[in-house]
């Protein structure tokens, strides 16, 4: 009787510690929690926010797939014979696409969906922002991960709002550089070794210059050779100076060292003939000729004519470019092509150019032509979303290669620290013969 009088006194202040210590924590986490939250996003998004997204899609899956026209009715035969037996129960539901595993990321999740008959990775694409609503999170990604199957990606929040670059680990692979954040908080990394050559647009202030600073800075401690050519006398390339092998600072000495860059692949190319090699990297290291980075700021000032006699100017610098994106990814040559516009109406060189640059990089444009040219032959979507930037997404671009497309953003590295990059590491400039001697290398 003692026990049996004691049990329901015990079991009666249980709960009340269980509600103090309940309360304690839910007042701690709402007082803490926006601190929490910015200190561990990660930590924070698997332990709260990924659990609350997962319980919203299994509640919303299917009313949702039904919203957005991606479930199929059930044969009318069919409805008609559960109707007969089932004695007036409620028809069959329609069928809906197949979920696979919710997997969390660092600041997301992907699933795999089976399309039914009849559907295409196009119709996620349309509801991909019905989703992003029904979900709470930033946006979601539909790509095609093999036939009948789609991968739905998410992001909790806009990782470029505030993005935290990722630290770097040990010394950059050749000729990689990691220059800022991707969409999904992983490393945007510029590989030249397999994209050789990039396009890079945007307007003033909208980030490429930031952009080619973080490029500088990552390619100036390894051994790479930096050419530059900036047409609006040097305002720009001229920070870099202390590590650039040559710098031209007008046209005329921009056709002068773009022909010296031509006839050097040639001779690359020989030397790669005679040692029966495909391309500088079957080279032995003894061998193997310095890469050479050329960049190219503001490609109108090269291809824009004033008058008629700068035709044949203009047609042979489009020429050596031309020529060296076609020959220089073998041979070690890549180019960093820049503009705040680049258009058609430039000339055919520029077309012709821009079918060579794998790579494109567009921030926010001051003309849809621009971005059409950077963007429109490559992915259509990739082209609404760069259209979509804001002024006050400094920094912000789409990225777009063979691969794919991506947003991303380059991380901050002002013109005083890579001019300090760039003089600390002026050691490692490679003096190479076959350049002019300009008025203003390096």
């Amino acid at each position: 009787m003692i026990l049996l009088a004691s049990t329901p006194s015990a079991g009666a202040t249980w709960p009340s510690w269980f509600l103090v210590v309940a309360a304690a924590l839910v007042s701690g986490l709402l007082i803490a929690g926006p601190a929490l939250r910015r200190r561990y996003p990660v930590a924070w998004w698997l332990v709260l926010g990924f659990p609350a997204a997962y319980f919203r899609i299994v509640r919303t899956w299917r009313p949702l797939m039904a919203g957005c026209g991606l479930a199929v009715s059930r044969k009318a035969a069919l409805i008609v014979v559960s109707g007969l037996v089932g004695k007036g129960a409620p028809p069959p539901q329609p069928r809906v696409p197949r979920r696979g595993v919710v997997r969390p990321t660092a600041g997301g999740f992907w699933f795999l969906v089976r399309l039914l008959p009849g559907q295409t990775p196009e119709d996620f694409v349309k509801a991909s922002s019905a989703m992003s609503h029904a979900w709470e999170v930033h946006a979601v990604r539909v790509t095609t991960w093999k036939p009948g199957v789609v991968r739905l990606g998410a992001s909790a929040a806009d990782p470029l709002q505030e993005p935290r670059i990722p630290k770097q680990r040990g010394p950059e692979s050749l000729l990689r550089v990691a220059v800022g954040v991707l969409e999904t908080g992983t490393e945007w990394l510029i590989d030249l070794r397999r994209v050789p050559h990039w396009l890079i647009v945007g307007a003033t202030r909208s980030g490429k210059s930031t952009l080619i600073n973080a490029l500088v800075a990552g390619l100036a401690p390894q051994r790479v050779a930096l050419v530059g050519i900036d047409c609006k006398g040097g305002m720009e390339l001229s920070l870099y100076g202390a590590r650039l092998s040559a710098l031209a600072t007008n046209r005329a000495q921009a056709v002068k060292l773009l022909t010296a860059l031509v006839d050097m692949t040639l001779d690359r190319m020989a030397v790669c003939r005679a040692a029966h090699v495909r391309n500088v990297w079957g080279l032995a290291d003894e061998e193997r000729p310095v890469p050479v980075v050329v960049i190219v700021d503001e490609i109108a000032e090269l291809f824009l004519l004033a008058n008629r006699s700068e035709k044949d100017e203009a047609q042979a610098a489009a020429t050596a470019l031309i020529r060296l994106a076609q020959l220089g990814a073998a041979l070690g040559v890549f180019l960093i092509v820049a503009g705040q516009r680049v258009g058609s109406d430039m000339g055919p060189g520029v077309t012709a150019l821009r079918a060579q640059l794998a790579g494109r990089v567009c921030h926010r444009v001051s003309d849809p032509g621009t971005a059409e040219m950077a963007l429109g032959d490559l992915n259509p979507d990739a082209l609404k979303a760069a259209q979509a930037i804001t002024p006050e997404q400094a920094g912000t671009a789409v990225l777009a290669s063979g691969d794919g497309w991506e947003r991303a953003r380059s991380q901050l590295v002002t013109e005083t620290d890579a001019e300090a990059i760039a003089a600390e590491y002026t050691h490692l400039t490679p003096h190479l013969p076959d350049l002019p001697e300009l008025a203003d290398a390096g």
